[in-house]
């Protein structure tokens, strides 16, 4: 009786220790893509902070100049331009996009005939890659092209102009094709979450006398903090490193009018060589992205607390 009781007390403890051991298939599938990381991403973002304190060409030997690129993007008029697009880029594509994905979700988040075709149709234009949208939009603002076509069917025609060559219209214009590929992304992400909202809380809410705009209000969103979060850091990322589109519709022109700071770190680094100012922007864009998405997450954080 007393072997008995001894071996079952041990038992437990055994299993504990088992389970307390980690597996070297797990380890191997934290750190291989650890690994991975630490090479083609944390060290090169390393590498970039250190070149950007340097002047360099990229053929000759980097030379260290302190914080003098950081002085002279200061004094940098289109630095600047690009810096003012950048954030009205981040406005009105991601918050359009938000909008844009969400209400489309709640349009299509029920099961009823033809909303798979509705869904397919708003996700397809994330199949393309952004080179092959720019083409597709620039058919759409070629002179003469669907856009005037349809102005002038609806008796617009005094608005037509060379929407890509004005450089009153230039940013917008290609603000609408990226719109077209994002909305259809974010909605697949607001879809997701709406479909693990528990529909007894919404069954509670209408059984409480809440309208539509209540349940909304108090119920669905609140419930899509962890899908906020997730879609934030997708817009944030997206927009910052917005690039295939912007230079394949204007290269940031006409004169810098589309110009943001992926397109002029590009410009600055493989035109005009100068790598160094190059990775000073890139460092820009990287504070900027971490400031946004740390400042939602603390929010975030104080109102659970």
């Amino acid at each position: 009786m007393t072997a008995t009781v001894s071996t079952t007390s041990v038992t437990p403890t055994r299993r504990r220790r088992r389970s307390a051991r980690l597996s070297p298939l797990l380890v191997a599938f934290v750190l291989v893509p650890f690994a991975v990381e630490s090479i083609w991403v944390f060290w090169p973002a390393l590498q970039g902070f250190w070149f950007s304190l340097t002047r360099w060409d990229g053929m000759s030997p980097p030379t260290f100049v302190g914080t003098d690129n950081y002085v002279e993007l200061t004094g940098d008029a289109t630095f600047r331009g690009a810096l003012l697009n950048t954030v009205i880029w981040l406005v009105l594509f991601g918050g359009l996009s938000v909008l844009g994905g969400f209400g489309m979700a709640l349009v299509l988040q029920k099961e009823r005939r033809g909303v798979g075709f509705y869904r397919a149709a708003l996700f397809t234009p994330v199949v393309f890659s952004l080179v092959v949208t720019a083409l597709v939009w620039r058919v759409f603002y070629q002179p003469d092209g669907i856009a005037d076509t349809l102005l002038r069917a609806v008796g617009l025609e005094h608005l037509i102009r060379p929407w890509l060559a004005d450089p009153q219209t230039a940013l917008y214009a290609v603000i609408l094709p990226a719109l077209w590929r994002q909305i259809g992304y974010v909605m697949v992400l607001f879809l997701a979450g709406l479909k693990a909202i528990d529909p007894a809380l919404h069954e509670a809410a209408r059984m409480d006398g809440a309208n539509s705009w209540q349940r909304l209000r108090h119920v669905t969103i609140p419930q899509l903090k962890g899908v906020n979060a997730v879609v934030l850091s997708v817009i944030v990322i997206d927009s910052l490193r917005s690039f295939d589109i912007v230079w394949s519709l204007t290269k940031g022109g006409p004169y810098h009018s589309s110009e943001l700071l992926s397109t002029y770190m590009y410009s600055t680094a493989f035109q005009s060589l100068r790598l160094g100012y190059a990775s000073a922007i890139a460092v820009v864009i990287f504070v900027l992205a971490l400031a946004v998405i740390l400042g939602y997450l603390v929010r975030a954080f104080r109102e659970e607390a």
